[in-house]
This record gives structure tokens, sequence and C-alpha cells, in this order.
């Protein structure tokens, strides 16, 4: 239900069992609340990260740091991002990220973390979210119409990927929608790649790295003024 829903005491039986009315659950790693608001999964998430920032502080090898980063950091904050990437909690998760790479390179307080993300190849949170969605899409392709079957009509977006109208909020930030407006922004270049699942992937992370995109708005911002052609593409609500 939304987060305005009230909540329904609804019984429900299978066979001699009844089955109780929870406000979260536990699905392949995934915690789901009701509203599907994501605090319970971050909260897990940030317990989690900080552990990692503990383990990392004891570590002098830059080697080392990005093989415990990768373990320890990268494949939690990577997991199922699609899900949760563009919930209003996941910026806490990228300040976490900020204070890793901040430990890793012994920078100061106040120093950007924007080149030092750069200089050690990794992604900023929501770009990783891009990525994620953007494979999403490419392995899952026959989900998604183009515009060309939709209408006959021949534009320079007829090759682009459909994007059905709908109103409610939940489903304009989820995977399937946001997928199709990451993949649209993308340059034709990188476009032209996705029937090659591995040459997209590793184009799409150097594009990724090159704009090193704090927020999803950033990510389209930058896309339009180094790629006009997309012309005007509606936002995914970054929260």
């Amino acid at each position: 239900m939304s987060k305005t829903s009230y909540a329904i005491n609804v019984n429900i039986n299978y066979k001699t069992n009844r089955i109780n009315n929870v406000f979260y659950t536990k699905l392949l790693g995934l915690t789901l609340d009701s509203t599907l608001s994501w605090k319970p999964h971050m909260d897990q998430l940030i317990s989690k990260l900080n552990s990692a920032c503990y383990i990392i502080r004891s570590i002098i090898s830059l080697e080392n740091l990005r093989m415990i980063y990768t373990s320890s950091v990268h494949s939690i904050i990577s997991y199922n991002i699609i899900f949760w990437g563009n919930s209003t909690y996941s910026n806490t998760i990228f300040k976490l990220q900020k204070r890793v790479i901040s430990i890793m390179m012994n920078a100061g307080n106040r120093e950007s973390c924007h080149e030092l993300l750069k200089k050690l190849n990794i992604l900023p949170l929501y770009s990783q979210y891009i990525l994620s969605l953007l494979l999403f899409v490419v392995k899952n392709i026959n989900m998604f119409k183009s515009n060309s079957v939709v209408h006959s009509i021949n534009t320079r977006h007829c090759s682009d990927l459909y994007l059905p109208s709908v109103h409610l909020s939940k489903v304009q930030k989820g995977v399937y929608h946001s997928g199709i407006k990451v993949f649209n922004c993308l340059p034709p270049r990188i476009k032209s790649l996705s029937s090659d699942k591995r040459k997209f992937k590793s184009a799409s992370k150097r594009f990724l790295s090159e704009g090193s995109c704090y927020t999803i708005h950033e990510y389209f911002d930058w896309n339009l003024l180094s790629n006009p052609s997309t012309g005007n593409l509606p936002l995914i609500n970054d929260c």
C-alpha cells in the first residue's frame, strides 16, 4: 500500500493456518516494508557499511583497500540497487560510501570525493544505480517496446524505448519506467552496443565514470549537455 494508506485488518487463511499482517518481511536479501519506503532495508545496509568503515580504517595498502571495498562495500550497495536506489533514504547510503572513500584515500573532512571516486574508478551510488538499471534493460530487452512499434511516425526518438504513461509515483520510480528513462538518455554509440552485453556494460561504465554523477538529475542534465540529440526527457525524482 502507499504511504497515505490506512492499515487494514484483513483475515486471510490458508487451510488451517492464518496468515498474519506484517509491516515488513525479508525476500531474497531485501527487506520489504508495507509502504515500500525501503527504510528497514536502509537501516540494515547502514549497519553493514559502518562495520566496513571500521575494517577499512585498519588497512594500509591501497591494493588491499580496493579488495576490501569490493567485498565489503560494493557488494552491499550494488545488491538489488535497482529496487531501492531511487528511494528517499538512499542518500544516507551515498554519504556512507563517500565516508569510506575518504578513509581509503586519507582525505580531509572537507575534501570532495568527486575526484577521488574517479581516481579509484569507483562509481558513485547513483551512477551505480543507473548502471544497474541499464544492465537490467539490456538483459531483459524483450520486456520493452520501441517507439517505432507503438507509432509509425519517423522521429529522432523512434528507435528509443517506449515509455507508457502512468500516474502512480511508485510506478514512475520503479525499475521498468526508470530503466527506460536512463536507457533512452544514453548516447546512440552506447545504445548500439546493447546486443553485446559485455561491450555495453564496459562502455556504459566508462561513460558513467566520466560523468561521475551524484544525483539522477545530474545524469540527465549532463547527458543533455553532452548529447543534445536526446531532446527533452522526463526526469526521475531523486528525492
